[in-house]
């Protein structure tokens, strides 16, 4: 009996995904469970990703296997995609960010600079397009921490426009 595979095949090719979107692996871990037959092996991957515009999301996949896992961390930061306030290619002033025992420190750099950044932070710096920065990750080193303090402090960020307006001032007034 002949198939026709040729529309499915067709359908896969030519899905409109939008933007083309940074995927980054920042870490992953394999995990196992101990049952009454021995070990159950499972991996968790912490994956972010960016339009490298301003636009940044993480999320966290646990599968069987590696690239299921990767899978699911992409579709889970694809739902939890934030826009970042950026001042060029920095950021507009600096900020600390905090989740659980992680705690980042961001700092603004000049053009030229570059990321310097450890390797969690960096990867949230890369996918949200901010080339000029200094960062350090203050207390914990877990990813999972220090993803999250990151993109709590890029989410704190303002620009001078939103300081205004909760002063009740004009950006010529804060400038004076």
């Amino acid at each position: 009996m002949a198939y026709n595979n040729d529309r499915r095949d067709n359908r896969r090719n030519n899905r409109d995904e939008g933007p083309e979107l940074i995927e980054k692996v920042v870490s992953l871990n394999r995990v196992s469970k101990t049952v009454k037959g021995g070990r159950v092996m499972k991996f968790s991957a912490l994956m972010v990703v960016g339009d490298g515009k301003g636009k940044v999301g993480y999320g966290m996949g646990k599968a069987g296997e590696v690239s299921e896992a990767i899978r699911k961390g992409i579709e889970d930061a694809k739902k939890n995609m934030h826009t970042i306030i950026l001042s060029g290619t920095t950021i507009p002033h600096e900020v600390i960010g905090a989740f659980g025992a992680g705690r980042v420190l961001l700092k603004p750099a000049a053009p030229g600079t570059g990321i310097i950044a450890g390797g969690a932070v960096r990867a949230v710096m890369e996918a949200a397009g901010i080339s000029d920065i200094r960062a350090k990750s203050l207390r914990s080193n877990n990813p999972n921490n220090v993803v999250s303090a990151t993109m709590q402090g890029l989410l704190s960020l303002r620009d001078a426009a939103q300081v205004a307006a909760t002063r009740g001032k004009t950006v010529d007034d804060l400038k004076a």
